[in-house]
């Protein structure tokens, strides 16, 4: 094996947090601001260790407010920034979440969902935060948020979130169950040139001449940092191209807002990530993210063996929401199984896109996954309708 000071190249046991940290790592993160928090407070005290060995800065804030502040700060000083929390801190994470959105500041927020409400169970796994992921914050905008089911994918989708982030001039979440960050399993880290990054994008107009939010074509603005040289007014007031306040002007606030959510829907074909898995015959499809879909792929197996063509959708990505991807399944198989560790949030998307196919949900809460017999089971009934 060898050991860069930067990536840690190599093959590894590796719990999932601590996968998500040097994810983090290998994709450029210099700057952590966080609070501890049940399950991801190993993602905290491995960046503080391994900040110091990157040159890089580790601040443990006062609260999740102030972390996601920080983090929106160090990112407009030209920093890759990331914080890492649970449910109870993600709540507190929401408003300024939102001005990360109205400002375009390219960040990570991790988010190792624990059971909910309120304190909820802090060592027990759960998926109850992701439609606070999609509509959290007030306000209209789109997001982008991928759902690792294995510690592999806690240090790849990690990558790809700071990739997301800095393409698109976007906050992007990286949803993981709590069993997904404490799981121990083997990792793979290529050498750091087999690692895709993307750096953001810089203007290439004069100081005088640039608008720091007048977009490209592609509906993202090239982003130029404090210490640049450029003068740059940043508010999460409706404001123009300049960036300076215009709350009264209609044409503006439209403009503006319809740009935030255009950017990420007219670009969801390069988002959306998808796992597929005997759905070419399949009559009945399990739609699973997270810790449930390794169950479901179990179940699916099962299913072949005892004679039902059944078939797994595993979504990486959650938001944008795979609607091309669900519509198609739907209209090719007779039934739609989702299980889910809460009382119904994406099964209420997969409803929504099926219409007509019949969606059976197998819901979950409490601490426990879902085991694939549990999951066969509603294959087999929905098998038979």
């Amino acid at each position: 094996m060898t050991v860069h000071r930067e990536v840690l190249t190599g093959k590894h046991l590796m719990q999932g947090d601590v996968a998500c940290a040097e994810g983090a790592i290998a994709a450029g993160c210099r700057f952590f601001a966080g609070y501890p928090i049940t399950p991801a407070t190993e993602i905290a005290e491995r960046m503080a260790r391994r900040m110091i060995e990157v040159d890089g800065m580790f601040v443990q804030m006062e609260d999740e407010l102030a972390s996601m502040a920080a983090i929106i700060g160090a990112s407009w000083a030209g920093a890759k920034a990331m914080t890492a929390t649970s449910g109870p801190g993600f709540s507190l994470m929401q408003e300024n979440i939102g001005l990360a959105v109205m400002t375009e500041t390219p960040c990570v927020v991790v988010n190792i969902m624990r059971g909910a409400p309120s304190t909820g169970q802090p060592t027990e796994g759960a998926q109850q935060d992701v439609m606070q992921s999609k509509w959290g914050s007030h306000g209209d905008y789109e997001i982008i948020a991928l759902a690792p089911a294995s510690v592999q994918e806690m240090f790849d989708l990690t990558i790809e979130c700071f990739n997301f982030a800095e393409t698109y001039r976007a906050p992007t979440f990286l949803l993981a169950d709590g069993f997904t960050g404490h799981l121990w399993e083997r990792v793979v880290i290529p050498p750091p040139e087999e690692i895709k990054t993307v750096e953001r994008k810089k203007p290439v107009v004069p100081p005088d001449k640039y608008l720091p939010f007048k977009p490209d074509e592609d509906l993202v603005p090239p982003m130029a940092c404090f210490g640049e040289g450029y003068s740059v007014h940043v508010t999460g007031l409706t404001h123009d191209e300049l960036g300076y306040p215009k709350t009264t002007d209609p044409k503006i606030q439209r403009e503006l807002v319809n740009r935030l959510c255009q950017k990420i829907r007219k670009n969801s074909d390069r988002i959306i990530r998808t796992y597929e898995f005997m759905l070419e015959d399949a009559e009945v499809a399990v739609v699973a993210y997270g810790i449930p879909s390794r169950s479901s792929l179990s179940a699916v197996k099962m299913a072949r063996k005892a004679g039902i063509k059944a078939g797994l959708l595993r979504l990486i990505t959650v938001w944008p929401f795979p609607e091309k991807k669900v519509e198609e399944l739907s209209n090719n198989v007779k039934a739609i199984v989702v299980p889910e560790m809460n009382c119904g949030q994406v099964v209420r998307e997969v409803e929504r896109v099926a219409k007509e196919t019949p969606v059976h949900f197998l819901s979950k809460i409490g601490g426990e996954p879902h085991s694939p017999s549990e999951i066969f089971e509603v294959i087999r009934r929905a098998a038979k309708t």
